[in-house]
């Protein structure tokens, strides 16, 4: 018995090889001017406005210029008060204080997004909170029952610094919200607020998953963790951006099953485009029916062909749109 169970628990750790999906068709390609802290993290388009976040920077978010191949982005300061207590545990809160003067920020945003008021959601990985940002008025912090962090680290989610929540997505009607936790283990959580309070309802946990895979043969890695930097919600359905595989996947709005992925590895991999990196670095995503928008943090790191700013790509969408079943 205890042999058998030694080889399923082998077998479920063994990486995961790279699935072929269809690729996706890059159609442009726009470097990022004017952001202080140079770390695209987030990505937005909102009732026809771009908007960014950089994990470096506290006290703005972005508005971007898209007129121009070269895009430029424009600071929005914010205020943002004190952040609430979310039920992060004492080591992993005082991690985050101790890498900020280094990071360059406290907060750590690693995405946006927006309903359909125009209202800005920013969710904080440091501090598992998220930032409301009204069109007119101040930010406020969502009171969020602790029983998110509770339920996302008893499924084996947020439990190691730097790896908390890095994706997120609301619906139209700014009344649910989607979260997704990075890695080790990585997974999709939900909440829906409740006339002052967004707590769990049913759970808030959809999905949680562990292990390790292959990256994209170009860059003859090693097996890294399963992860998802950002989410994006179209057409009723959740999308991943998974920066390590180099893909977005469609996914059930219930329980996160995959239904379809696509692949953009062979446009983002090209070898004018690499970083000598190991690690992916496409981390926002937004979707329209014509396409998708995916941004690239790349920290320090400058591109093979010399490019040091953040990088927006457009791809088109799929043959058959983005829930096309083949």
């Amino acid at each position: 018995m205890r042999s058998a169970l030694l080889a399923l628990l082998c077998v479920s750790a063994a990486p995961v090889m790279a699935q072929d999906w269809p690729e996706l068709a890059l159609q442009s390609e726009h470097p990022v001017e004017g952001m202080r802290g140079g770390n695209l993290s987030g990505l937005a388009m909102c009732q026809g406005e771009a908007w960014a976040v950089s994990d470096r920077d506290d006290d703005q978010i972005y508005q971007l210029d898209t007129r121009y191949a070269q895009w430029h982005a424009e600071a929005l300061p914010i205020d943002v008060p004190p952040v609430p207590e979310s039920g992060l545990p004492w080591g992993v809160r005082m991690m985050g204080k101790a890498i900020s003067p280094l990071r360059g920020g406290d907060l750590d945003f690693e995405g946006i997004t927006c309903d359909d008021a125009g209202n800005r959601y920013v969710v904080s990985e440091a501090h598992a909170a998220v930032l409301f940002v009204p069109p007119i008025g101040e930010p406020s912090w969502l009171k969020i029952d602790p029983a998110l962090v509770r339920q996302a680290r008893a499924s084996g989610m947020l439990l190691h610094f730097n790896a908390l929540f890095e994706g997120i997505a609301v619906n139209p009607q700014g009344n649910q919200i989607w979260l997704a936790a990075e890695r080790e283990r990585r997974g999709l959580l939900s909440i829906r607020k409740k006339q002052s309070v967004w707590d769990c309802e049913n759970g808030c946990v959809l999905m949680s998953e562990g292990g390790f895979e292959q990256p994209p043969p170009q860059l003859k890695g090693k097996a890294q963790h399963k992860d998802f930097s950002d989410l994006a919600l179209f057409e009723g359905k959740l999308f991943t951006l998974e920066r390590m595989a180099y893909r977005i996947c469609r996914r059930t709005l219930d329980t996160g099953e995959i239904e379809r992925c696509w692949s953009f590895a062979s446009e983002a991999l090209t070898a004018a485009r690499l970083y000598k990196s190991p690690y992916g670095n496409a981390e926002a995503l937004s979707l329209d029916a014509k396409g998708a928008w995916i941004g690239v943090d790349n920290g320090n790191h400058v591109r093979a062909d010399g490019e040091k700013r953040p990088i927006v790509w457009r791809f088109a969408a799929p043959q058959g749109g983005w829930s096309a079943k083949s």
